[in-house]
């Protein structure tokens, strides 16, 4: 397991954060609070074997995955260029499981649990129900690492449908093949198809909801496919620090590991009781040596949320 970061933070109180900064809705996750459960299969490609002897990244599986929008107001609207999407998904089978989480922005938008906390806090809603400006002005000043994240999402419009977005993973994981050679590598999901941002008055016009509208209907057309690449590292990476990307990231080696191919809807519990565990990952890939990676491992139930039966764990943030 990935060692837990010491500090005044801890997942809980992050957790509470989070709600807060919600307006604290009832029965919803910390975070993610909206998606839609889907299922489907992934196939290997033939350099997989080259970068990680990972199973679930080297035998064909079924998938379990969910796409959803961050906050925890599971109402709010998923084409706010604000907010971010996620791509949940579990490749293998019992033994050989990963779960990887992925957004459509390739930094987190704090180093740490503490500096996460922070975040949150300055941006908490005040008697007024909306947050104190000069607040957030002063601490994104004293942090402007933390603004990396909101820079990328303003500075590129989103594409008209999940179905059309790339997804990065902002760890960097330590990924050994079957000759024992290990690198840091970086989880990227790009559409097959082009991902083309829409023009301003295009992204306008969209619905609201594009987690339902015609979303089955994409999936029944099979333009729900996604290549899962590896970035390669090069020496000097920055490994340790999610709020940075490493230098030309956009251009640099990628492998692609294999297809993901979204075949269907899954009701949603089928993804909220057994929630994906980013310490779920398979022997070839190894956990990721920053901070926020162990915080998000350490996997608390929210406080406020049913309870859950035997060990399930519920994701966080």
């Amino acid at each position: 397991m990935p060692k837990f970061p010491s500090g005044h933070a801890t997942p809980a109180s992050v957790v509470d954060a989070l709600k807060a900064v919600a307006g604290h809705p009832s029965k919803a996750r910390a975070s993610f609070a909206g998606g839609r459960c889907v299922r489907g299969t992934y196939a290997p490609s033939d350099q997989a074997k080259e970068i990680t002897r990972s199973r679930s990244f080297t035998k064909p599986s079924r998938v379990l995955a969910r796409f959803s929008v961050s906050g925890g107001n599971p109402g709010i609207a998923d084409t706010d260029k604000h907010v971010l999407r996620g791509f949940w998904f579990r490749l293998g089978g019992d033994g050989d499981r990963s779960d990887i989480l992925t957004q459509n922005a390739p930094v987190h938008f704090a180093r740490t649990l503490d500096q996460m906390l922070a975040f949150l806090k300055a941006r908490a809603p005040g008697p007024n129900g909306k947050p104190d400006m000069m607040k957030v002005r002063a601490f994104s000043a004293a942090n402007p690492e933390t603004l990396h994240q909101a820079n990328y999402t303003t500075a590129h419009l989103l594409p008209p449908s999940f179905a059309g977005t790339t997804y990065w993973g902002v760890h960097a994981f330590p990924a050994t093949n079957a000759k024992g050679e290990t690198r840091f590598i970086k989880f990227k999901v790009v559409p097959v198809g082009a991902d083309v941002p829409p023009a301003a008055d295009k992204a306008k016009a969209r619905p609201a909801d594009l987690l339902h509208g015609d979303f089955e209907d994409q999936i029944a057309a099979g333009d729900m496919r996604f290549s899962v690449m590896a970035l390669l590292d090069r020496p000097g990476d920055p490994v340790m620090d999610v709020t940075i990307r490493w230098t030309d990231e956009d251009r640099r080696e990628a492998v692609r590991l294999g297809t993901i191919v979204i075949t269907g809807i899954e009701a949603d519990a089928t993804c909220d009781p057994s929630v994906f565990n980013p310490a779920n990952l398979a022997d070839g890939i190894g956990y990721p040596p920053d901070e926020i990676f162990a915080a998000r491992a350490a996997y608390v139930i929210s406080p406020g949320e049913p309870p859950l039966s035997g060990n399930e764990l519920r994701f966080v943030f």
